[in-house]
């Protein structure tokens, strides 16, 4: 497609030619000094050089950048030009930039890690790491709004939905979520909104993720849901949750590891009219009874475990199922295949059922994008794997720690967790406070430590035998044993730790698409095919003003993918992340320079979920000075549709500002709003440059 688009640009005729035939070399300025560095950012990563700049200067009546700036940006909004330079925030060449980031590196401890809580050390195939990780074929694409030039990617996508849906065994899924948490919330939101916002208590059972439970807090908080966080079983039998609740969230299986037969409070949820969440783990799902067969409505957790390596906490795709009767309620993209003008199949963003645009301040989501290349590892890597290859390393990762517990029982130590896939809570008194999880980490291994005679261990893809006798070994000494376990010592399990009831029966991923392509040159040629199918900047320019356009460079990318910086688990101790402390906290330096702020977060995931975070900051700060009251929030109409959707989730009440047909804001309705409301007024909320380019 890309090949056909370059000769139809190529045929078209003269007057009509977009660029010159040939481009020349960009320009080469000459170098301040000798010693000055000669691979800077600046001419390998600014398109238009020097003539391609004067031209567009010409044509627009400018003789230089300077002039076109003084006369298109208001000189009291322009800072001055000293206030941000090489000395406020010093530049570095790509070369050094490697070197920088080769130093940052070696201060993270690699440790092995078997902290669990979600995350894991994936095991990226080699064919999946190269050919799409470190593609800019496909991290470097358009969000596919435009379906003809997108889809290879669409169509990845649709298997990733087709994955989700047939592990879960639900009926329909979405392209991806930002991370676990948001997703659980997104659940939470529209169990809320099915009971017509008329039932407000949300059930939280007590084996949440506590990173889970964190983010629900906050959401709760700006729908006035009452969130209750406590064993979900217990809670079903008092009346009080029962005649107000809207739904339940639980764990499968929990952060302790168990695995609970939730079939019984699904049917006790469902009686209320509530919805049950279940936040789960695909890879457990391959050994496991899928939500969909015992009454979950709602199905989601992270896909990170399928090749997308840990990397301090993300970013993740997360993905989100419902039943059928639940999918225009459906938060985030769905891909879905229709016909083009030929009548040959095609993909395209089918629903966007909470689109921001339209439905603004009545939307009860500001989600409008998804993790795609996350997703699409995610994908490939159930493809490169099919269920058979799947299935085996679920069979691997549960026989270890099968294995695992075995050995250490024998030493004397008590696991909690009668039912487990991959996660054991180990009541390690015997060894006296906090003894076997000191032990470990003079080992390099890192614990979930909970208390101090309780630590938890979860086993992933990346254990080896070695790495599981070393385990052994520290639990061993920190029982007294004067003797080293040996892999000869471990003892193969003879059945499975999971309840028969809860038992996988059902067959998955039985389509043809992750039945093919299980060999290297096989999935190679895959991959490839499908990104011939899209435009992206392998291919050409793409002349779109967007949030989501951010080129990063290939120096910039390279660092991802190294251990130091991908394998750290996100619980790891400080300790252990320097390199990683010291990038953030840099950023959030810069980031204040360049902003003019005093503090900076990194924590939201999206643009939509940094102007959520602010207006929470905002709420924050009015609640602080006692004036909580305060909730009207003046948005102009020509904002972007996330602005008041994200005002409604953080509990403010959106009040619309005119904008002139020139795109500029109707200072007269503003002043007359923001004079109406002083007395509740929380925030005023402007996209800056606005969405006219103003």
């Amino acid at each position: 497609m890309a090949l056909a688009l370059r000769y139809a640009l190529r045929a078209l005729p003269s007057p009509l030619t977009f660029a010159r035939q040939s481009r020349g070399l960009a320009t080469i300025h000459p170098q301040t000094s000798l010693f000055a560095p000669i691979d800077t950012f600046s001419e390998r990563h600014i398109g238009p050089d020097d003539d391609e700049a004067s031209l567009m200067l010409s044509k627009l009546g400018y003789k230089s950048i300077d002039a076109f700036i003084a006369a298109t940006v208001p000189p009291k909004i322009r800072i001055p030009a000293n206030s941000l330079d090489s000395a406020s925030i010093p530049s570095l060449s790509e070369t050094e930039l490697y070197a920088r980031a080769r130093e940052l590196g070696t201060q993270n401890k690699p440790f092995k890690s078997y902290i669990g809580m979600g995350y894991h050390t994936a095991v990226v195939p080699p064919v999946i790491l190269r050919n799409v990780m470190e593609n800019p074929a496909w991290y470097t694409p358009y969000t596919p709004y435009q379906p003809e030039i997108a889809q290879g990617r669409l169509e990845s996508l649709v298997n990733y939905q087709t994955m989700v849906t047939s592990l879960t065994s639900m009926d329909i899924a979405n392209a991806s979520l930002l991370d676990e948490a948001t997703a659980a919330a997104e659940g939470m939101v529209m169990a809320f909104v099915s009971a017509n916002q008329k039932k407000r208590t949300f059930l939280v059972d007590s084996g949440v993720l506590p990173q889970t439970i964190s983010v629900l807090r906050l959401r709760a908080k700006g729908f006035g849901i009452n969130l209750v966080v406590q064993d979900a079983f217990t809670a079903l039998e008092e009346e009080r949750f029962r005649e107000d609740l809207c739904g339940v969230l639980v764990q499968y299986p929990d952060i302790n590891g168990s695995i609970k037969d939730y079939c019984s409070l699904a049917d006790s949820v469902h009686a209320t009219g509530g919805l049950v969440v279940v936040a789960t783990d695909l890879l457990a799902l391959a050994l496991l009874k899928p939500p969909g067969e015992w009454g979950a409505d709602i199905v989601l957790g992270n896909s990170a475990r399928f090749g997308v390596p840990a990397g301090y906490g993300g970013p993740h795709a997360a993905f989100f199922a419902v039943t059928d009767k639940l999918k225009r309620k459906m938060p985030g993209r769905l891909i879905g295949r229709s016909r083009d003008t030929t009548g040959q199949p095609a993909y395209r963003l089918a629903l966007q059922t909470r689109e921001q645009h339209i439905r603004r301040e009545k939307a009860t989501s500001n989600i409008c994008t998804a993790q795609a290349l996350l997703a699409n590892m995610a994908a490939m890597y159930a493809i490169y794997h099919g269920a058979a290859g799947i299935r085996r390393i679920a069979v691997k990762v549960h026989g270890y720690t099968q294995a695992f517990k075995s050995a250490i029982e024998s030493f004397g130590y008590r696991v909690e967790n009668t039912s487990f896939f991959d996660t054991l809570t180990i009541d390690t008194s015997l060894a006296g406070p906090d003894t076997v999880y000191n032990v470990a980490l003079s080992a390099n291994i890192n614990l979930r430590k909970i208390d101090e005679k309780r630590v938890g261990v979860t086993f992933d893809e990346s254990v080896n035998p070695n790495d599981l006798v070393n385990l052994v070994n520290v639990f061993a000494s920190s029982a007294g044993s004067a003797s080293k376990v040996v892999l000869a010592d471990m003892k193969q399990p003879l059945q499975s730790a999971i309840p028969p009831p809860l038992r996988r029966t059902s067959d998955f991923l039985p389509y043809p698409v992750f039945n093919k392509h299980h060999s290297e040159t096989e999935m190679l040629r895959y991959i490839n095919h499908l990104a011939s199918k899209d435009i992206s900047l392998v291919h050409s320019m793409i002349p779109l003003g967007s949030c989501t356009m951010k080129l990063n460079s290939t120096s910039s990318m390279i660092p991802l993918t190294w251990p130091e910086f991908s394998n750290v688990h996100p619980f790891a101790p400080r300790d252990q992340v320097t390199g990683y402390d010291t990038i953030i906290k840099e950023l959030e330096q810069d980031l204040c320079k360049i902003t003019g702020f005093y503090a900076a977060t990194l924590q939201p995931n999206s643009g939509a979920a940094g102007e959520y975070a602010g207006l929470c900051v905002i709420r924050a700060y009015h609640e602080s000075r006692g004036e909580g009251h305060r909730n009207i929030c003046l948005i102009p109409l020509s904002a972007h549709g996330t602005n008041p959707a994200s005002a409604v989730m953080a509990g403010l009440k959106v009040v619309s500002v005119k904008v002139l047909a020139d795109g500029n804001l109707d200072l007269d309705d503003l002043k007359a709003k923001a004079e109406l409301h002083k007395d509740n007024l929380a925030a005023f909320m402007i996209t800056y440059p606005s969405t006219f380019g103003v």
